[in-house]
């Protein structure tokens, strides 16, 4: 699988992020890095334990991170989740089908990184 393979397969935008960091080295560094980000579990476990600014703060930089990646698909699901849970409010109806998105968009994003990262020997 190629790079831009990899960017088809996770819902992301190829040109977008060439275009910002100008070199396939360079994304492909940035992309294998997200595999060992802890910033999903610790949205998992924050909620899980009812920590909800904990959970802003994780799903906060789970956005910032696919927008600099341009992980579209994923940065869409955690910008609305990281709204949801903006300011401390409280559980909101709708919150854990936006909670699923994200589980979803993550887990199409992992599962495509790493498929490319066993086709580069990482």
């Amino acid at each position: 699988m190629t790079l831009k393979e990899c960017y088809a397969a996770l819902g992301g935008d190829y040109d977008e992020v060439m275009g910002r960091l100008r070199s396939e080295r360079l994304v492909q560094k940035f992309v294998l890095k997200f595999l060992n980000d802890g910033s999903y579990q610790l949205l998992l476990d924050s909620l899980a334990a009812g920590d909800r600014e904990e959970a802003f703060r994780a799903a906060h930089t789970i956005k910032g991170v696919c927008a600099n990646l341009a992980f579209n698909d994923l940065l869409a699901s955690s910008e609305q989740l990281t709204e949801a849970l903006r300011d401390g409010k409280p559980a909101q109806p709708g919150e854990e089908a936006l909670l699923a998105r994200v589980k979803a968009d993550y887990d199409c994003a992992y599962q495509a990184i790493s498929a490319f990262q066993e086709g580069v020997g990482g």
